[in-house]
C-alpha cells in the first residue's frame, strides 16, 4: 500500500515544521513550501521554495503537484498596530497568505483529492478578535466562513474541512521584535502552547477517528479562553 501524501505550506519553522515532522514520522510523503528550506533530510520530504504573499507565486508553486490526501495550510505572518498605527498594506499581505492563499490551493487541488481527503487549515484564538491585532484577527477570522461553506460542499465526496486555532504559540514567529510591543498574556496554564500539540491535532484531524468531523473550529489554548 502506498503511502499518504500531504502538501503542507509554512514548513519551514514553528508549526508547519512540527507538522511535517509528525506526519513524516507516521510515514506520510509530504511536500513543503516555504520560503527558506527546512532542516529536515527524510527521502519522504519535498520542499518547493516559494515566497507565497507574492502575487502569482501560490499558482506557479503548485502548478503540476498532484492533489493530496491531506492539505495543511500552515503559513502564517503576524503585523501588529492599533487603530492609528495598523497598517493597510500589512492587512493586504496577511489577507493575501492567511485566506486568499487557502482560496487558491483548496480551489485547485480539492476537486481532484480522494474521496475522503483532509484539509485543515491553521487559523488562531486571536481570530475573536484581541488589543492590536486587527488586521490580522480579520484575515485569521475568514477561514472559518471559508471552511464552513465548504464543508458542505464537500461533505457528499468525505472530504473534511477543518480548522485548528492556537492561542500564544511557542514560535520564531511569536519572538518576532515587530511584535514586541504586543507581547501575549501567559494562559492560566502558565506555558505557551507547543508545535508539537498543534501538529498532534493535525494528526488527530487527518486520522480514521476524525472522518465525521468537518467545517469545525479547535480551539488549543491553555485556558487563555476561559
Amino acid at each position: 500500500m502506498s503511502a499518504r501524501r500531504a502538501i503542507v505550506t509554512g514548513c519551514s519553522s514553528g508549526i508547519g515544521l512540527a507538522i511535517v515532522r509528525a506526519l513524516l514520522d507516521a510515514g506520510w510523503h509530504v511536500t513543503g513550501l516555504s520560503r527558506h528550506t527546512p532542516d529536515l533530510s527524510d527521502k519522504g520530504f519535498v520542499h518547493i521554495a516559494v515566497d507565497l504573499t507574492q502575487q502569482g507565486a501560490v499558482a506557479q508553486a503548485i502548478d503540476g503537484l498532484a492533489a493530496p490526501d491531506a492539505l495543511i495550510h500552515a503559513a502564517g505572518i503576524l503585523r501588529v498596530g492599533g487603530l492609528l498605527e495598523m497598517q493597510r498594506e500589512d492587512g493586504a499581505s496577511m489577507w493575501r497568505l492567511h485566506l486568499d492563499c487557502a482560496v487558491q490551493l483548496v480551489q485547485h487541488f480539492a476537486p481532484d483529492m480522494p474521496d475522503g481527503a483532509r484539509i485543515v487549515l491553521i487559523g488562531s484564538r486571536v481570530s475573536d478578535g484581541a488589543r492590536s491585532k486587527a488586521l490580522y484577527a480579520a484575515s485569521k477570522a475568514g477561514l472559518r466562513g471559508f471552511a464552513r461553506s465548504l464543508a458542505i460542499e464537500l461533505a457528499p465526496r468525505r472530504i473534511t474541512i477543518n480548522i485548528v486555532a492556537p492561542a500564544a504559540t511557542d514560535t520564531p514567529m511569536l519572538r518576532d521584535p515587530a511584535r514586541q510591543s504586543t507581547l501575549p498574556d501567559m494562559p492560566p496554564m502558565g506555558r505557551l502552547i507547543q508545535p508539537s500539540e498543534v501538529a498532534s491535532c493535525v494528526g488527530f484531524l487527518l486520522s480514521a477517528g476524525a472522518a465525521s468531523i468537518t467545517g469545525q473550529r479547535l480551539t488549543i489554548c491553555a485556558g487563555a479562553s476561559l
